[in-house]
């Protein structure tokens, strides 16, 4: 039976949970990327003409963050980082330059958000490739939205709940407090079409059961899941390859997150979470397998301590 590990994980019903609050940040994710872009290309075109001199390449070419600072730099660099410290809802808060290329800020709006997300965007080259904690951080550190942070935090918080979460399982009670932050965030977006449809799924989400069978027929594809309408009521089954594509995803921000978190500093919490994922996934064959690379990652990081 190709899913019969799947199937096993999914008789726990906590982890069937934690699966579908991972799916949600995902459908969040795809539904903020276009307002995303679209505001962060009128902040870069705003503070430009606000300020001709900002216009001018790097006198360098070569400016560039040390150590996560930012001294060191050109005059047209430096205006640049008192114009993204001005626009920071919490200018003395760490701010991230590590993920900054400073010479591409004057072209490249998503270079200027780097700036507002966390760590560990600095290899990210396209637009689609930010998860949804650097577009929700963004959202939250960037005074250029105009939102209701409190409604933000309240996701980030629960979204790093999830993704630290050491047995990837989450109660009932949890799941009913993460549906409602995570709308009254979408409601934020009310005149946004992306964001309608955004609610749509993440109810569609919350509402179905991820138990899956391995015969029959007309099981739904995810373009069918996303035009879904349906109430509470009704119990739909999903393919076990959609299931398995979304646990994989998952795993793999999970893995990203905390390989890079391991790689860099060595933090001792996260260093923790990493092995305990690392023994997650060998202790299952289907999960072994698919990340086999990321295993290698963790055994020598292992082996190095």
């Amino acid at each position: 039976m190709v899913h019969e590990e799947l199937e096993v994980r999914l008789n726990d019903k906590e982890y069937k949970n934690w699966l579908k609050a991972g799916q949600c940040l995902l459908i969040l994710r795809d539904g903020l990327h276009p307002f995303v872009d679209g505001r962060m290309r009128a902040f870069h075109s705003d503070v430009i003409n606000q300020n001709t001199r900002l216009r001018k390449p790097c006198e360098t070419s070569a400016c560039k963050p040390r150590a996560n600072q930012l001294s060191q730099v050109c005059g047209v660099c430096s205006l640049w980082k008192r114009v993204i410290l001005s626009h920071h809802r919490q200018p003395d808060a760490t701010v991230n330059w590590d993920n900054c290329s400073p010479p591409s800020w004057r072209s490249d709006h998503w270079e200027l958000a780097k700036a507002y997300m966390p760590r560990g965007q600095g290899k990210v080259k396209n637009a689609h490739e930010y998860d949804t904690s650097a577009l929700l951080n963004l959202i939250n550190f960037c005074n250029y939205f105009s939102v209701d942070v409190k409604y933000v935090k309240e996701v980030i918080r629960h979204r790093n709940e999830l993704m630290h979460s050491c047995d990837f399982r989450v109660k009932d009670d949890w799941m009913r407090r993460y549906h409602a932050s995570l709308t009254h965030l979408v409601r934020q977006f009310i005149n946004i079409p992306e964001m309608t449809r955004v609610e749509q799924q993440i109810n569609n989400m919350m509402t179905v059961d991820l138990s899956i069978r391995t015969t029959g027929s007309d099981l739904m594809d995810s373009a069918a899941f996303e035009g879904l309408e349906f109430d509470s009521a009704i119990q739909l089954e999903i393919s076990a390859d959609l299931i398995s594509q979304w646990e994989a995803e998952l795993l793999q921000e999970k893995l990203q997150e905390l390989l890079h978190a391991a790689a860099d500093d060595g933090e001792t919490r996260e260093a923790e979470q990493l092995m305990s994922l690392g023994g997650f996934l060998q202790a299952n064959r289907d999960l072994a397998e698919r990340f086999s690379a990321e295993l290698q990652a963790i055994n020598s990081l292992r082996a190095a301590k």
